[in-house]
């Protein structure tokens, strides 16, 4: 008996809907099917010429009859057990390949199961597109979660961006489709075309798990090598964990990679590198500890500054390679400085190449709008409730840090995830299961990100970005709360900002803006944060804020970061801050650097530096940070002067800060001070070095005793200023 006369019919049906690119499940179809001794072979490959079967050696050979006009073949063999090869003849061109739908099943259910549990590692090891090598052969392993799907194809230059050539496997077991192309290298752009469970054709669709991504306006994904850079990094790694403590300093330059400098060049170098030759010396000589950047996760519009982000494993192109931001880590690191990224897990983009309807479904977001759509700015919100979802997220954060080395996560946006009506009106939000606000889904996320990150991080931190007084945000999760490292203190940037932008004259009547703070200041670990969001969206630049003349106005300013530096917290600064930048952050253009040609900004820049050293070298400024014993007020109630004083204290270590906020210098102002001895002045805000009138106190102030036997000073306070003056004993 003949193979054909063996083989069971594959009915009309079957081959019409794979010629039209709609078969559920093409291996039913293509590649070799075993039969009694003999193996029919079928390839799908339209547009070819002819098509010929080789074994692996190239030995035999033996062309492939055409079964359907459209690009159908066969070759029905006895005894062809084993590897083979294709040679497809091209209009244009001549291919040899092995057969990707001789493959067979490429992901463990295990694994599978594991995912659809809700495990990061697993979304990692078995989601989007992994060079690999199987049976001998190198490719790419593509899979993707499409459970509602009812055809999922690679598409690309590879196949002429063509959704009959490569349709994927399903795994019924997790809604994932596979598919392990043979030859493909890294580099090579793909993406995904589905039909809905409908049959209909939707948009081109970007790979969520992609670890590299096309530049704008580019959508497509591209195949990232596993492991290709070799890290230095291996001091900063083991210390970093111990520095990034809360009694350690931590002060951050927060940075928009596009627009802290202009990246052109003339050669092939990458934006990355070119931005590291800069920006890693400056933030160096300048002592901060750590650079934030603004999300440089994979986002279509530059206009968002990376907060709508649709590529959360790959950094964005448009700065350069995975491996050039891999390596711009690693030269930070080599230079003790540490990378916080922005990492935005509360929300995303709309855009048709996302993952908003992904395969016909809500799959990523809520399906009902009161859950899965924000009204402010028109993006979906993860379901958190989902277990793939969170396994996603998850897998993201695990790619920052593990696979770039990356020291920390600001969490974008908490406060929106944490509350269901969060900024909704009545009847547009739907209540948890009893009856509140809270959406307990995202707060359960949000601990397992911190306890992720606790466990596998490495020393690695989380910061929040939340504006409620939703308690225990930095408190251990196995103690109630959300278990991030800091907080940003949103509080006292509203209220240092709002009595700094008053007229002096008017600020006596809002004293408690500046006070008021220290009521919760070691409720949670925070960070003080003069971020990107205060000199945008007409809030003018800081100094733009600053009320007076021109040299009121840097006065101010170097009054503010005075008492910042001073207060207690982590600090934050945005790029253009320290060089007191007039006018409004525009992500479009570079920073005015020229501003140094003139005193009174190279002075803020000047200050700022000093300001980053002495917090650094002085343990009562930062190893008490967030502990109320290190802080104690000296002079809280001088409303009338606008005075305020206080002690940071860290044992034996005190430093007095004055805060004259008045343009009238106050002569001979009495502080009582807890031990005799000479007060050291370390830091002068209004030092003419930083541009100031030069007024002070000689650089030191020696205590008197009251009739109590109580010390005293007698301090020369200067007009808009910061004194820091440090104990030291006779």
């Amino acid at each position: 008996m003949s193979i054909a006369a063996q083989i069971p019919h594959t009915d009309d049906i079957a081959l019409d809907a794979l010629l039209a690119g709609r078969h559920a499940d093409p291996f039913a179809v293509l590649g070799p099917h075993r039969y009694g001794d003999g193996v029919l072979t079928r390839v799908f490959m339209p547009g070819a010429l002819e098509v010929e079967w080789q074994d692996i050696d190239g030995r035999q050979r033996q062309p492939m009859r055409r079964i359907r006009e459209q690009g159908l073949f066969a070759i029905e063999r006895a005894n062809a057990a084993g590897r083979y090869q294709l040679c497809i003849q091209w209009p244009d061109a001549r291919q040899v390949t092995e057969d990707a739908y001789a493959f067979g099943l490429l992901i463990d259910d295990a694994d599978l199961n594991a995912f659809a549990s809700g495990d990061a590692d697993a979304a990692r090891n078995i989601l989007g597109a992994l060079p690999c090598t199987i049976d001998g052969v190198q490719g790419v392993r593509f899979a993707v979660w499409a459970p509602q799907a009812s055809r999922v194809s690679v598409v690309g230059p590879f196949n002429a961006w063509d959704g009959r050539r490569h349709p994927m496997r399903k795994r019924h077991v997790a809604g994932v489709w596979e598919l392990f192309i043979p030859r493909l290298e890294v580099g090579e752009r793909y993406q995904y075309e589905l039909l809905d469970a409908h049959g209909n054709l939707l948009p081109l669709r970007a790979d969520p798990m992609a670890r590299w991504s096309d530049a704008p306006p580019g959508t497509a994904s591209r195949v990232a090598s596993r492991s290709d850079f070799t890290w230095h990094d291996r001091t900063w790694m083991q210390a970093r964990g111990h520095r990034q403590r809360a009694e350690f300093p931590i002060s951050v330059y927060e940075v928009h990679a596009g627009s802290w400098m202009d990246l052109r060049g003339d050669d092939d170098r990458e934006a990355w590198d070119r931005l590291g030759d800069r920006l890693i010396p400056y933030v160096h000589d300048m002592g901060f500890t750590h650079v934030e950047l603004l999300p440089v996760a994979t986002h279509p519009f530059g206009g968002s500054w990376g907060y709508q982000p649709l590529g959360l494993l790959a950094p964005m192109a448009s700065l350069g390679s995975p491996v050039a931001f891999a390596r711009f880590i690693d030269r930070c690191h080599m230079q003790g400085i540490g990378v916080l990224i922005d990492w935005v897990p509360g929300h995303f983009p709309t855009d048709v190449h996302g993952m908003g309807r992904f395969d016909g479904s809500a799959l990523y977001e809520h399906a009902d709008p009161r859950e899965g759509f924000h009204p402010d700015w028109k993006t979906f919100i993860y379901n958190f409730g989902r277990n793939e979802v969170r396994a996603f997220l998850l897998a993201s954060a695990l790619e920052w840090l593990l696979r770039y080395h990356v020291d920390g996560l600001r969490v974008d946006a908490v406060a929106s995830m944490l509350f269901r009506d969060y900024s909704r009106r009545d009847g547009e939000w739907i209540a948890n299961m009893h009856g509140g606000r809270e959406n307990y889904e995202a707060v359960a996320f949000l601990k397992d990100l911190n306890r992720m990150v606790e466990a596998r991080g490495g020393g690695a931190i989380t910061i929040a970005e939340e504006s409620t007084a939703w308690p225990g945000v930095t408190a251990p999760c196995d103690h109630g709360g959300l278990g991030f490292s800091y907080k940003w203190n949103m509080g006292w940037m509203n209220d240092t900002l709002r009595y700094f932008s008053r007229d002096p004259i008017h600020r006596s009547w809002h004293h408690d803006d500046i006070t008021f703070g220290l009521l919760y200041a070691f409720g949670e670990r925070y960070v003080l944060p003069l971020s990107h969001d205060e000199v945008v969206h007409g809030k003018r630049s800081l100094l733009g804020r600053m009320p007076g003349d021109a040299w009121q106005r840097l006065a101010n300013l170097r009054a503010l970061f005075g008492l910042m530096w001073a207060y207690p917290g982590k600090k934050l600064l945005f790029m253009g801050g320290e060089i007191a930048m007039p006018d409004e952050w525009n992500h479009d253009q570079p920073l005015p650097w020229f501003l140094l040609d003139a005193a009174g900004h190279k002075g803020m820049q000047r200050l700022v530096r000093d300001l980053n050293r002495g917090y650094a070298t002085e343990s009562a400024l930062h190893a008490t940070d967030s502990a109320a014993h290190g802080f104690r007020w000296v002079v809280a109630d001088d409303r009338g002067y606008s005075v305020f004083a206080f002690l940071r204290i860290n044992g034996d270590s005190q430093m007095l800060v004055a805060c004259n906020l008045t343009p009238q210098p106050r002569h001979a102002y009495r502080l009582p001070v807890p031990d005799t001895g000479v007060w050291r002045e370390i830091l002068n805000t209004d030092a003419e070095v930083y541009g100031g009138s030069g007024d002070g106190n000689g650089g030191a102030a020696h205590t008197h005793i009251a009739d109590d036997a109580s010390a005293f000073l007698e301090l020369e306070l200067p007009p808009l200023a910061v004194l820091w003056l440090r104990r030291e004993r006779e």
